[in-house]
């Protein structure tokens, strides 16, 4: 039986109110939030928790043999973004790891062709929707990643929803694009697509259910994504399965994450759903896709570890609209007084990948000293050579003492630094993150996440932060 062996989503910590939106701009309120990435957030570190999420199960991450990594907002061009993903996950050398880019759609073409591999792979879906202020994409938009694996029992992992069937159908439609280097998209006016969606939606859900040999009132939970809304709420009305089977958007508390949508309204389904029920996920984006599952018995011991509902829960920290456009690159701030930062030079990186980017460190073989960064030489026992590596990345820690930096160059000022004991033995020095100054205490408790420190010359440099432990114990990964 071939389907998902395993799933995870991340949603950030920041919202944006959309009634602070309208106030600063004059225009109609409407209510909700949307999430946020932080400053030092993309869509590749949004994948890397994403991920983390779904490869919490013992002997996973080594069986992955693919990943694909989707997203209409790629932190690079001309370069692989998926390969950074690969290097944080610490997967092996031989996994292929390439980008869908460029369109919405591009979610749906890595759940699909996950689906279908005759290997473990890795659907990564990740995107940050910015718009231009005061337009739809700003207030509608929303920021988050989803990631599921997709395998068998033959890979030595339980089923948790079995791959009933899947339908697309592709069309040339011209109602949303955006040239390169464009700053936002545009959007033809809505009612021409919406009728257009509703037949394509139809024709894939239509193919679909005969493929499964299941008629629409079957689906116990059905969920549309897309960014035509007006299209997504036609869909939900006329396709035929019973009303309370039709799932929420989430679009209210977190917005519309694009090409992460359809990743992150199914990871709630399963955070939700019960052992035996179908779920239906239509995708629309340049025509329509629709892939059936059914959930099994191994579902309720094999859920995410962090629900979508408790991220949501949990991620409420306001971000004053002045500071969501600089974030953005819309509001042009002055920097701090300070040298420009340098970029990562190649040659040293490279030779440090399992440590920047897996935050591998090492543990002395004959007294145990854990050292972080890695070293040759231990500093206890001076034994040279006689190290073994050790991840950190799920390893949590405690503050051991803290500074805020008022002159540090950062878009969000002041900059927390801790020095972290971590559970086991090492100490390290690092900036704090998700936090405000009320968080940075001794004694606090913290958990390492993969962010974008600063992009200088061109070039993100990529590395680990702490951030406040808000869900307990965390998973445990490979």
């Amino acid at each position: 039986m071939a389907g998902l062996i395993a799933y995870g989503a991340y949603v950030p910590h920041h919202r944006l109110a959309r009634a602070d939106i309208a106030a600063t701009l004059g225009t109609r309120a409407v209510k909700g939030t949307r999430s946020v990435a932080g400053y030092d957030e993309d869509t590749t570190s949004m994948a890397v928790e994403a991920a983390r999420g779904a490869l919490t199960a013992d002997g996973l991450r080594p069986r992955v043999g693919q990943l694909f990594l989707a997203t209409a907002a790629p932190a690079y061009l001309d370069k692989t973004n998926a390969t950074a993903v690969h290097a944080a996950l610490s997967l092996d050398e031989h996994v292929l790891a390439v980008d869908m880019a460029g369109s919405v759609r591009s979610g749906l073409g890595a759940l699909v062709t996950a689906a279908r591999s005759a290997v473990p792979t890795l659907a990564v879906l990740s995107d940050l929707r910015t718009g231009l202020p005061g337009g739809t994409d700003e207030s509608a938009g929303g920021d988050g990643a989803a990631a599921f694996v997709f395998g068998g029992h033959r890979d030595g992992a339980p089923v948790i929803a079995e791959l009933l069937a899947h339908d697309t159908v592709s069309d040339e439609l011209l109602d949303r694009w955006r040239l390169p280097g464009a700053p936002a998209s545009r959007v033809w006016e809505e009612r021409f697509a919406e009728e257009i969606y509703v037949d394509l939606a139809g024709k894939a859900l239509g193919a679909a259910l005969d493929r499964a040999k299941l008629s629409a009132d079957a689906v116990d939970h059905f969920a549309v994504a897309g960014l035509h809304a007006r299209a997504c709420a036609a869909v939900r009305r006329t396709a035929g399965v019973r009303p309370e089977a039709v799932t929420g958007d989430l679009t209210a508390a977190i917005g519309n994450a694009g090409t992460a949508q359809p990743g992150l309204l199914l990871a709630d389904v399963l955070d939700r759903a019960q052992p035996g029920e179908t779920i239906a996920l239509v995708v629309l984006g340049d025509g329509a896709g629709v892939l059936l599952l059914r959930t099994t018995d191994a579902l309720p011991a094999h859920r995410a570890a962090r629900p979508v509902a408790a991220q949501i829960a949990t991620g409420s920290a306001p971000v004053p609209y002045a500071t969501y456009l600089t974030w953005r690159g819309l509001l042009d701030r002055e920097p701090p007084r300070r040298p420009d930062p340098e970029p990562p030079y190649a040659p040293p990186a490279h030779r440090r990948n399992g440590w920047k980017y897996g935050f591998i460190a090492s543990r002395c073989e004959k007294c145990g000293t854990r050292h972080l960064p890695p070293d040759r030489v231990c500093v206890s026992c001076r034994s040279v050579d006689a190290m073994t590596d050790e991840p950190m990345e799920h390893v949590q820690g405690t503050v051991a003492t803290f500074t805020v930096d008022r002159l540090a160059h950062t878009p969000s000022p002041p900059m927390l630094v801790v020095v972290v004991d971590y559970d086991g033995g090492g100490r390290f020095r690092c900036q704090l993150t998700d936090a405000t100054e009320a968080d940075a205490v001794i004694g606090a408790r913290v958990e390492m996440t993969f962010r974008r420190t600063v992009t200088a010359a061109g070039v993100h440099n990529y590395f680990w932060k702490a951030r406040p432990v808000r869900f307990g114990a965390g998973p445990e990964e490979d």
